[in-house]
């Protein structure tokens, strides 16, 4: 693996880099590259001590600590990738692979991209995928949209702030969405519109599927006796890259995403009525989606100012990953990886969602 590393390096090389505050500007960064810079690469060992290759890779809740040494930190001065592979028990028979990628560098396509180029460079029993499009020149951004957002997330700092470690998830635990119950979930939204008489929304399998975690999570923290809000908020990330003009390549190295921003009313989200509840979800959902996919001006313009009063009302429920990103297909040369954790859920609070890990046709999401 850290024979292979360097050619995938060599492809993806802003991961190299450094972020720094660009020269002569305010409130600006650029990630800059050197010759001779590199990634922090980390063997290590497990000592046994609790953790095995087994318990691991299950479905039933497990301690966070367990899993959260196997990602190493990012070193000082602005570095962007830190790669870490960890020998496990028992009889040194599994290996965790931990990455670390800062946000300002790529969004997941372009992580993911890039492990897809590592895996293949390891194994070397397949051709390695497309290079990535490395051209910031390719984005072109609304005037003045890079100062609305620092001027509105600045005004708003305390709301981003990592919380207290107190507040830090624990315990996470996997839950598979079939085929067949996304279906069910569609066949029950349709049967709630043709109750109410209105048209059904567009539910396809992303839109079932988010629609019904939405409204669990609503359910659920009301259950829990958490603090009611007038409008539950929920955001997601969208891929602009198909719906740019002109198109942006599909394999761009940066961050090419955007929000999708619903809301709807705390009272008919969380209601006891499942059906009722899933329905109005996946109204809203699709209808973000369809707002996001058309991308007019308006969808632009003011939606830091929406995240922001979504924040100062209650914790939006977010969705980090994606099921397009084939993380099960990242087979080093050892086999498909037995899980995949997106562990900083346990510090945004956010639901991780990949495809089916289990080759079947359906969804698992961690929370």
């Amino acid at each position: 693996m850290e024979e292979s590393l360097p050619r995938a390096i060599h492809a993806f090389y802003p991961l190299a880099g450094r972020v720094r505050p660009t020269p002569g500007e305010t409130n600006r960064y650029e990630l800059l590259y050197q010759p001779g810079d590199g990634v922090a690469f980390t063997v290590a060992e497990h000592d046994g001590v609790g953790v095995g290759v087994d318990e691991l890779a299950t479905d039933e809740p497990r301690e966070l600590a367990k899993i959260a040494s196997f990602v190493p930190e990012l070193p000082e001065g602005g570095a962007v990738l830190a790669l870490q592979v960890t020998v496990l028990p028992p009889n040194r028979r599994g290996l965790a692979v931990g990455v670390i990628v800062h946000h300002s560098a790529c969004d997941g396509v372009g992580s993911t991209h890039f492990l897809h180029t590592w895996a293949a460079a390891c194994a070397g029993d397949r051709m390695l995928p497309e290079p990535p499009v490395i051209d910031r020149t390719l984005i072109r951004d609304l005037p003045n949209m890079h100062d609305e957002i620092t001027s509105s997330t600045n005004e708003a700092k305390d709301l981003f702030k990592a919380p207290d470690a107190g507040k830090l998830l624990d315990v996470l635990a996997t839950f598979t969405l079939s085929k067949e119950l996304l279906q069910g979930v569609k066949d029950a939204v349709a049967g709630e519109a043709a109750r109410r008489g209105v048209p059904p929304p567009r539910c396809t399998s992303h839109v079932a599927m988010y629609g019904l975690m939405w409204h669990c999570y609503r359910r659920a923290r009301r259950d829990d006796g958490g603090r009611a809000a007038a409008a539950a908020h929920f955001i997601f990330s969208v891929d602009h890259r198909s719906r740019l003009v002109p198109r942006v390549p599909d394999k761009y190295l940066g961050n090419c995403v955007g929000p999708g921003f619903v809301s709807a009313p705390e009272e008919e989200l969380a209601v006891a009525d499942a059906a009722g509840g899933v329905f109005t979800a996946c109204a809203t959902v699709a209808a973000a989606i369809d707002e996001a996919v058309r991308g007019e001006l308006a969808y632009w313009e003011g939606w830091t100012e929406r995240v922001v009063e979504a924040c100062r009302d209650d914790a939006p429920f977010s969705v980090a990953g994606s099921t397009r990103f084939r993380v099960y297909d990242v087979d080093f040369g050892f086999g498909r990886p037995a899980k995949v954790e997106i562990v900083s859920v346990a510090k945004t609070g956010a639901v991780s969602v990949a495809e089916d890990r289990s080759g079947a046709v359906g969804i698992e999401y961690v929370e």
